[in-house]
């Protein structure tokens, strides 16, 4: 299913975000002396704002992603931790999980920020050492009276003295005894502090950190993430590595997903992006390769903005609209796999086949006529053996695997499914589409898969075709011309 869809069929799950959280103080103004008490500028505030920082950006991004989400975490009982309560409520996360700690400053960072937005000076405000054991304690106490109302865990890890090699280790222990999945964005390079996860996602600095490798090609990247799967006995693995994309370790193989980025202007925040919409697609039992692709297009999206950034469903539409690039090599899928992905499904399909054997502007106009009538459309091939035994020894043209790259490039194009037989009957028998279209002067009664559409409460269309243009008209044309 291409990116869009995921998108668009994502539903709301209650995720708990657990990590150190900040405020980001921006101050900004104009500077244009020195002050006579210190060769230092002076800087001349004209506007300023708050923005919540570390995990609290991985909760803002759930929420545009319209997921129910609560934070735990320990603040400071001072006005930046009641500014950032307000704050939370006020984008509708769940704050009922904060401790406060009269011992302990809420950690802020301000940044003074002159013309051309060019930052002059950053003053930061925290106590980054780890949390006294009767705070851990409570942290724990409140987790599992709560652990039930969650269907996933997230834990955002920014070593601010939050998350140690004692707290963390159990939460993710009655994660596991519950059923819950654990996703957790590294800081600290100790295995055992994350011990059990469900999936574990550093950067390239991180993985070398926590393994003690240098790491200079994906064959280290692959051996380094084996390493820390091991030693944590998670599942899954997911190395990010900027504008080098992704790397996705699953269990018997490694899978690189290339930077889908089109401008970078800001990378501030985008690891939060990352973690939060690959959560959104895991809670949604998306296919993981699907859940890291999306994670992926909200990156892209991230960067593209100034600041954090909270990424909503409709930027990434427009982003994979706009971009033009919709994973082309997914939609290529065989009729087994497509069945069972479409298991579930609510979305209207629409079927049709052909050889498509030197692609036309008759195709074209057919096919995107096919698209209006559903939400998902499967466009069946015929294989190059089926094409000799329909048309001759001397057909196709064009092999297979181009004429599917040629079909799955098409923006309105879902799938594109390769059938080694006469006729599409099995595969329709399979993906049980609600429409069945075909081009040109088809008797509906004589259309394959009409029984099996029919049914189910489905119809077939016939579509009009523009007047000679087949391939076959292409071919005698070519013939025609050379041979004078």
């Amino acid at each position: 299913m291409k990116i869009n869809e995921l998108i668009k069929n994502i539903d709301k799950k209650r995720i708990l975000v657990i990590g150190d959280i900040m405020l980001d103080n921006y101050y900004f103004g104009k500077s244009s002396r020195i002050s006579p008490e210190a060769p230092v500028p002076i800087l001349l505030e004209d506007k300023s704002k708050k923005v919540l920082g570390g995990a609290a950006n991985v909760a803002l991004n759930l929420i545009s992603a319209g997921q129910d989400v609560a934070i735990m975490s320990v603040i400071g009982k001072d006005i930046n931790g009641k500014n950032m309560i307000a704050m939370f409520q006020e984008k509708g996360v769940n704050t009922d999980l904060i401790i406060e700690d009269d011992s302990r400053c809420t950690t802020v960072k301000n940044r003074y920020i002159g013309q051309n937005n060019m930052q002059m000076f950053r003053f930061d405000q925290e106590n980054s050492l780890p949390i006294s054991e009767k705070i851990s304690d409570a942290l724990l106490k409140k987790y599992k009276e709560n652990i039930n109302n969650f269907d996933l865990i997230i834990i955002s890890d920014y070593n601010k003295g939050l998350l140690n090699v004692n707290n963390t280790p159990k939460m993710i222990e009655i994660a596991n005894s519950h059923n819950k999945k654990v996703i957790i964005d590294i800081k600290e390079p100790k295995y055992e502090k994350y011990y059990g996860a469900y999936l574990i996602k550093p950067n390239l600095k991180e993985l070398s950190d926590i393994t003690s490798m240098s790491i200079e090609s994906d064959k280290d990247i692959e051996f380094a993430a084996r390493k820390l799967k091991k030693n944590t006995n998670c599942e899954y693995v997911l190395v990010t590595k900027g504008a080098d994309g992704m790397s996705l370790l699953l269990e018997d193989k490694m899978v690189n997903i290339n930077c889908v980025s089109k401008e970078v202007y800001d990378v501030t925040g985008a690891g939060d992006t990352v973690i939060s919409y690959l959560s959104v697609g895991i809670v949604n039992n998306y296919d993981l390769i699907d859940s890291v692709n999306i994670s992926n297009y909200a990156a892209g999206v991230k960067v593209s903005k100034m600041g954090t950034y909270a990424v909503t469903p409709e930027d990434i539409i427009d982003y994979v609209i706009d971009s033009n690039n919709v994973l082309d090599e997914n939609k290529i899928i065989s009729a087994d796999d497509l069945s069972e992905k479409l298991k579930g499904n609510t979305k209207k399909i629409v079927f049709t086949n052909g050889c498509f054997d030197i692609f036309h502007v008759g195709h074209l106009r057919y096919l995107k006529e096919s698209a209006k009538y559903g939400d998902i459309l499967v466009v069946g091939v015929n294989s190059d053996a089926s094409i000799k035994r329909l048309k001759g020894a001397k057909r196709p043209i064009v092999p297979q695997a181009e004429r599917m790259e040629l079909l799955s490039s098409l923006s309105f194009v879902t799938y594109v499914v390769p059938f080694d037989e006469d006729t599409p009957y099995e595969i329709i028998k399979k993906i049980k589409p609600n429409i069945i279209t075909k081009g040109g002067d088809y008797n509906p009664n004589d259309v394959v898969g009409k029984d099996i559409v029919e049914s189910q409460g489905g119809k077939v269309i016939i579509c009009p075709l523009i007047e000679n243009k087949s391939t076959t008209n292409i071919i005698d044309k070519i013939l025609e011309a050379y041979n004078e």
